[in-house]
C-alpha cells in the first residue's frame, strides 16, 4: 500500500482490502457496476414517482424519499472508495473522514426510521382501506418524513460526537474502506465501557425498536390478509408488502449484525465485507426489488417512456 508523503499527519489512511490488490481490482470494477446501477434505479423511481400523477400516493412518495436517501448514502461514500480503489492513495483528510462518517450515518438512520414508516403506511392500506386517504393525508406524510430526517440527524450528531472524542493515541490507519464507527472504535486507544453502551442504545432505539414496530405492522397485516377471498387483492397485497419487506430484510440484518454485537469483537475482513453489502449492494437492489414485484412502478415507467418517445417523434416530424 502506498501513501502520500506529502499527506497531512491528521489525515487517515483507509486500508480497505489493500493487503490484496488484486481483489481490489475486482472489487472496484464491481463498486462502480453497482454504484451507477443505484444511480440509474433510485433516479428512474424519484422522476417516475414526481411525473406520473397515478403514483401521487403515500406509498410511492415514501418510495421517492427512500431513493433519494439510498442515492445521498451511496454518493457519500463511494466516490472517495473509488478514488482510493484507483489510485496510489489510501488516504482521506481527517475533515473528509469526520463528513463522511456524519453524513453516512445520517442517511443509514433515516433509512431506519422511513422503513418504519413504509410498514405504518402498509398496515394502513391494508388494514384501513375505508379510512386510508383520511389517515395517510399529505401534511402526515410530511411529518413522518420530516421526523425520520430528524431522527437520523439526532442521532448522528450524537454518535459522532462521542465516538471522534475518543482517544486515537496517533493512530490513523483505518481498517475499512469507509469512516464507519466501529472502524474508529477499533482505532481508539482505550477501550471505553461508555461508547460500547451508546452503540447498543443506539442500535436498540434506531434498529430494534422500528424493526419491532415493522414486525408488529406485518404481524397484523398478516392477519388481515388471510381473510381476503379476493385474489387479486391478495396477490397485490403481497406483492407490495414483499417488496418492503425484503428490503427491510436486506438492511436491517447485516446493519443488527454489525452494531449490536460487541464492538471488540471483531473478525478478519468480516465488518470489509459486510459493509461492502449494506452501502453498495443494498442500495442497488432496492429500486429492481420494487420495480420487479411493483406491477404500478412498471405501468408507470412504460407510459413516461411512451411519452417521451411521443415528444420525440413530434418534435422530428415537426423539423422535417
Amino acid at each position: 500500500m502506498e501513501t502520500s508523503n506529502g499527506s497531512s499527519r491528521t489525515d487517515f489512511i483507509l486500508l480497505g482490502f489493500s493487503d490484496q490488490p488484486q481483489l481490489e481490482r475486482i472489487i472496484s470494477a464491481v463498486v462502480f457496476i453497482f454504484y451507477v446501477v443505484t444511480l440509474v434505479g433510485n433516479t428512474t423511481i424519484i422522476l417516475v414517482s414526481y411525473l406520473d400523477a397515478q403514483l401521487h400516493t403515500p406509498m410511492y412518495f415514501f418510495l421517492s424519499n427512500l431513493s433519494f436517501v439510498d442515492l445521498c448514502y451511496t454518493t457519500s461514500i463511494i466516490p472517495q472508495m473509488l478514488v482510493n480503489l484507483w489510485g496510489p492513495k489510501k488516504s482521506i483528510t481527517y475533515g473528509g473522514c469526520v463528513l463522511q462518517f456524519f453524513f453516512a450515518l445520517v442517511f443509514a438512520a433515516t433509512e431506519c426510521l422511513l422503513l418504519t414508516v413504509m410498514a405504518y403506511d402498509r398496515y394502513a392500506a391494508v388494514c384501513q382501506p375505508l379510512h386510508y386517504t383520511v389517515i395517510m393525508h399529505t401534511q402526515l406524510c410530511h411529518r413522518m418524513v420530516l421526523t425520520a430526517w430528524m431522527g437520523g440527524l439526532g442521532s448522528a450528531l450524537i454518535v459522532c460526537s462521542l465516538t471522534l472524542k475518543l482517544p486515537r493515541c496517533g493512530h490513523r490507519k483505518v481498517d475499512n474502506f469507509l469512516c464507519e464507527m466501529p472502524a474508529l472504535i477499533k482505532m481508539a486507544c482505550v477501550y471505553s465501557k461508555v461508547i460500547e453502551i451508546v452503540v447498543f442504545v443506539f442500535g436498540t432505539v434506531l434498529l430494534l425498536v422500528p424493526l419491532s414496530l415493522i414486525l408488529i405492522s406485518y404481524g397484523v397485516i398478516t392477519h388481515v390478509v388471510i381473510r381476503i377471498r379476493s385474489t387479486s387483492r391478495w396477490q397485490k397485497i403481497l406483492n407490495t408488502c414483499g417488496s418492503h419487506l425484503t428490503v427491510v430484510t436486506l438492511f436491517y440484518g447485516p446493519a443488527i449484525y454489525m452494531y449490536l454485537k460487541p464492538q471488540h469483537i471483531t473478525y478478519q475482513n468480516e465488518g470489509k465485507f459486510l459493509a461492502l453489502f449494506y452501502t453498495i449492494v443494498t442500495p442497488s437492489l432496492n429500486p429492481l426489488i420494487y420495480t420487479l414485484r411493483n406491477k404500478d412502478v412498471k405501468s408507470a415507467v412504460k407510459r413516461q417512456l411512451g411519452i417521451a418517445n411521443f415528444h420525440h417523434e413530434s418534435t422530428r416530424k415537426r423539423e422535417t
